[in-house]
């Protein structure tokens, strides 16, 4: 199974580090709130895949081919969820100093999220036939896929949190971060363009 580390590795760096739902939310709650405040929302991304690529391992492709339909309820239910976030980044003010409006996503949110969200499903999907084999033990393989991307899916995320904070301190003006945000939640929005096509 230790042959597949550096694939697995490999796998899980470029899919977490490109850009995509959960690394846009966490960049505009970066530039928002800051790197502490949007831990919990990283450590939910973390988490929350780790538990979807197990739960896909061990059975959610077969839910899927015995109800064909719960794709398609989870595309639509994803889409307008999506398109509802990208709808509370856009109108989203600045945060003053010492204004207590405006979250970032907690841990459970964050996690929840995962099951939503097209291209974690895409990443699981992908993972563990791409993985795993017919003749090895399917529970260590999905456990180290699991694993592996929670390893590496922390540092990319944070990565990209790290930039939004970044972004944060150059957009000091309210105009300019209400602008970010708006270019972020058209970026949000658009990329359920994949999961609609």
């Amino acid at each position: 199974m230790f042959e597949l580390l550096w694939p697995v590795t490999q796998y899980a760096i470029a899919t977490s580090i490109t850009p995509g739902p959960n690394n846009i939310m966490v960049t505009v709650s970066g530039a928002n709130f800051g790197y502490w405040r949007t831990f919990p929302h990283i450590l939910g991304i973390d988490v929350g895949f780790m538990v979807m690529v197990i739960a896909i391992g061990f059975g959610m492709d077969a839910a899927f081919e015995a109800l064909p339909y719960l794709h398609l309820v989870l595309k639509v239910v994803g889409s307008a969820y999506m398109l509802w976030l990208a709808y509370k980044i856009a109108t989203s003010g600045p945060i003053e100093i010492g204004e207590r409006n405006g979250q970032p996503f907690t841990f459970l949110q964050a996690a929840a999220f995962q099951w939503v969200n097209p291209k974690a499903w895409f990443m699981a999907l992908s993972a563990i036939p791409a993985f795993t084999s017919l003749d090895g033990d399917i529970y260590r393989e999905v456990f180290f896929i699991a694993a592996v991307f929670g390893v590496f899916n922390f540092p990319c995320v944070s990565v990209w949190t790290l930039f939004g904070v970044g972004l944060g301190r150059i957009l000091k003006s309210p105009k300019s971060l209400r602008l970010f945000n708006w270019g972020m939640a058209a970026l949000l929005a658009l990329s359920i363009l994949p999961m609609i096509l």
